[in-house]
């Protein structure tokens, strides 16, 4: 949703990238120029923009647990005195991804895979290389190049600015790409800083194999910083296993850390939670604050934590909700007061027996007129805004989808919506020698037993697992 660098630094830095598109070896000199100062505030700008977009998951002990880990291990590579931060953010996607200056972060999704601290630690490790070989510096100006969809320097009003990038890949900008030749070093110098740190590398192995079978059973997922720009997992797995025949030190002594990392995250969101607005099909859905809307069939959208966006599929217009502050009345008296935004005089409406204010509207931006409607509707004590834009030549096509979009919005009383629940780790300890299917079998657990063979990284469901062994299993609260 925020995805619009606004610093003077990073505009400057943008503008210096467009250099760099252009001359490669110029853009390679002025990538140098950049401080190390400049670095991280660029990355501090950054890591505000991606908490505040996707937001962080509220639980400081494990906030907490991920910042220790990831700063033990940073503080042996070289760059140990950057301002070092970790964090978890809010996300059901198996992800992680760092910013320039020693900002990283990882997801819930990615975590609930996992199945030890040593397992953490190889992936915060290949993310703290990253940063150390400054990889993020030059991935940003591809990203950043790459994903402007409406133009570099676009000017618009601030409800809709936010959505250059939204027409090409949306949150891509955080879960940067990384060349393979990037992700190769990264592996490697992510494998040197875990076994530094004192934990068992061969974890790196087993997650990278988790990685590799989510991308396989769960191909509708996306996988933005784990799949098609990094190396063959099987060559990253043979990777490691190399690394490992090589060492001159036991392994057996280092740390694994499968209890402490096990109990950390028991209680963790798995998936989506619904709790936060979910989707079927092309209806979103927020039980907490009890409203429905229809997107048109067809259209990408994304569920943020302050809106919900839809792009057709021609990639020329989008939508957008979110919550405006104050009423319908003063919320339209802002939206029309911006410079450079024409109005057509605001009509009162019932939107299914809610009151609301509409309007048309062009803005000018550099790549040429924008039109669009804007809709302000009051639902129990918030109003809800939904803008609808397009290229001005095209917005007579897009015209019927935006206001069916805005038509749809309704109060939701239905209870299945009202009173639906997010699904949690839950970590239990076997009371006896038994094999996952058998466990499974007598389980009430709401995920099928090829999903739960891969949170639990199990390879076979009848090999027996002793007395004492813990497994996560999926449960509603």
């Amino acid at each position: 949703m925020r995805m619009a660098f606004r610093s003077a630094s990073l505009v400057l830095f943008v503008c210096m990238l467009v250099a760099c598109a252009r001359n490669p070896a110029t853009g390679q000199r002025q990538l140098a120029l950049i401080s190390e100062s400049q670095e991280i505030q660029m990355g501090r700008e950054a890591a505000q923009q991606a908490q505040r977009s996707i937001g962080l998951v509220q639980d400081d002990a494990l906030q907490e647990y991920v910042h220790r880990v990831g700063t033990s291990l940073a503080a042996l590579s070289e760059r140990p005195n950057l301002p070092w931060t970790f964090r978890v953010v809010d996300d059901p996607t198996p992800n992680a991804f760092a910013l320039p200056g020693g900002f990283i972060f990882i997801t819930r999704g990615l975590l609930t895979y996992m199945d030890s601290e040593a397992e953490l630690a190889s992936v915060l490790g290949h993310e703290i290389a990253h940063v150390t070989a400054r990889h993020g510096v030059q991935q940003i100006s591809r990203a950043q190049l790459a994903q402007l969809g409406l133009g570099l320097g676009m000017i618009l009003v601030p409800e809709i600015q936010q959505f250059q990038g939204l027409l090409g890949t949306g949150l891509q900008l955080l879960f940067l790409k990384h060349g393979r030749d990037a992700e190769r070093e990264a592996d490697k110098l992510g494998f040197g800083y875990a076994l530094e740190g004192g934990f068992d590398v061969r974890e790196m192995g087993d997650i990278f194999a988790t990685l590799q079978q989510i991308a396989e059973t769960e191909g509708r997922s996306p996988l933005p910083a784990w799949a098609s720009t990094h190396p063959d997992p099987g060559a990253r797995i043979a990777a490691v296993e190399k690394r490992v025949a090589a060492l001159e030190v036991p392994l057996d002594d280092k740390r694994l850390g499968r209890e402490d990392f096990l109990n950390r995250i028991d209680g963790l969101i798995f998936g989506n939670n619904p709790r936060q607005g979910f989707f079927e099909n092309n209806v979103f859905l927020h039980p907490d604050l009890a409203f429905r809307i229809e997107f048109p069939e067809g259209w990408r959208t994304q569920n943020l934590p302050q809106a919900v966006l839809a792009g057709a599929p021609e990639q020329d217009a989008v939508m957008q909700l979110t919550l405006a502050p104050g009423t319908p009345e003063e919320a339209m008296q802002r939206f029309i007061s911006q410079e450079g935004v024409r109005t057509s005089t605001p009509s009162r409406e019932r939107i299914n027996s809610l009151p609301a204010l509409l309007t048309q509207f062009a803005a000018q931006t550099q790549q040429g007129t924008i039109q669009g409607v804007v809709a302000l509707i009051r639902h129990g004590d918030a109003t809800y805004e939904i803008v609808g834009f397009t290229p001005a030549g095209r917005y007579a096509g897009r015209e019927r989808a935006f206001l069916q979009t805005i038509g749809s919005f309704a109060p939701v009383d239905d209870p299945r919506v009202l009173n639906v629940r997010p699904r949690r780790i839950d970590v239990v300890e076997l009371p006896k020698p038994m094999s996952l299917s058998e466990f499974a079998r007598g389980d009430d657990g709401e995920v099928d037993l090829d999903t739960f063979a891969l949170i639990n990284q199990v390879d076979d469901v009848n090999a027996r697992l002793p007395a004492g062994h813990l497994l996560k299993r999926i449960v509603s609260e």
